[in-house]
């Protein structure tokens, strides 16, 4: 009976020491991925992840939202570490204090996609704002994320190029959703959509949207990994972050993001762009050409 009671003594100390510690087995083991949805629509979380878990014994809570909305949880110490294609929002982020490190990862590009009889007659198209001058002038539909995501801003900058204001036109449309479902929606009113080309390739099958503009160095499409920073936000597991940053980085998972997608589609889906077989990227890595 004192055996018991000790032990149960012994496991109320200890379990009181990780409270005023700020510890706890299940914090320590859990990591928040907070991720661009496109990472998740290509499959390519559904490779690294169980692997990552793997290598270094963590549970991974993985919640795939737009970029903006990454940040803002990152802002808000919700996330431990964030997946993103932002690059401006991503840099204000870490202005801001709320990043302790900022890595690329890779990158691929952005594509536009419609219905194949291609009413607007972008097919071609030398470059984006052509594409969405055409869209615009033919008044043909045009489905946008419209939820702040790295390929939202991309789009608006596209318009804000063209010269036109988007919102509340009647061939405009915004789902406030991710890329697959956008994709859905584009196919279902035969309409124009922009896209990452991993989660368009990813899920090409589903749909019967054309790939009509593409090529333009202005749709570079760049995801980079951050470290929340854990001096603003106690609560971040910054160890399994960094872990997690170190893996995603390293040069056996650089060639995995490299061969990505190459067995099933002919292509890779993105381009890594830290460590390749050893050489820092600058010396591989380049934007995918046109295809």
């Amino acid at each position: 009976m004192r055996t018991i009671a000790a032990r149960v003594l012994l496991f109320l100390l200890v379990s009181c020491l990780l409270v005023l510690l700020g510890v706890s087995c299940s914090g320590n083991n859990q990591l928040i991925l907070v991720t661009t949805s496109s990472t998740q629509d290509s499959g390519l979380l559904d490779v690294l992840v169980p692997m990552f878990e793997d290598q270094y014994g963590y549970d991974v809570k993985t919640n795939a939202v737009g970029s903006g909305q990454a940040l803002k949880l990152g802002e808000q110490g919700e996330a431990d570490v964030i997946l993103s294609h932002s690059p401006k929002a991503e840099e204000d982020f870490m202005a801001a204090g709320n990043g302790e490190s900022r890595q690329a990862v890779m990158h691929n590009d952005f594509i536009i996609v419609g219905p194949p009889d291609d009413p607007a007659v972008i097919r071609g198209s030398p470059d984006a704002v052509t594409a969405f001058s055409r869209i615009a002038n033919a008044g043909a539909p045009f489905i946008s994320r419209g939820d702040q995501s790295g390929t939202n801003v991309k789009e608006l900058a596209i318009w804000d190029k063209v010269g036109i204001q988007p919102s509340g036109q009647g061939w405009y449309q915004e789902t406030g959703q991710g890329q697959g479902a956008t994709l859905s929606v584009a196919n279902d009113k035969r309409a124009y959509t922009l896209s990452d080309r991993a989660t368009y390739l990813a899920q090409k099958a589903n749909y019967t949207l054309d790939i009509l503009s593409q090529g333009d160095p202005a749709l570079y499409n760049s995801y980079h990994v951050i470290v929340v920073n854990p001096d603003k936000h106690s609560q971040v597991n910054a160890k399994a972050a960094r872990d997690f940053a170190a893996f995603i980085t390293s040069a056996a998972t650089q060639n995995i993001i490299r061969d990505f997608g190459r067995d099933k589609f002919g292509q890779s889906l993105f381009v890594p762009d830290a460590y390749v077989q050893g050489a820092t990227a600058s010396a591989t890595a380049s934007p995918m050409p046109a295809r």
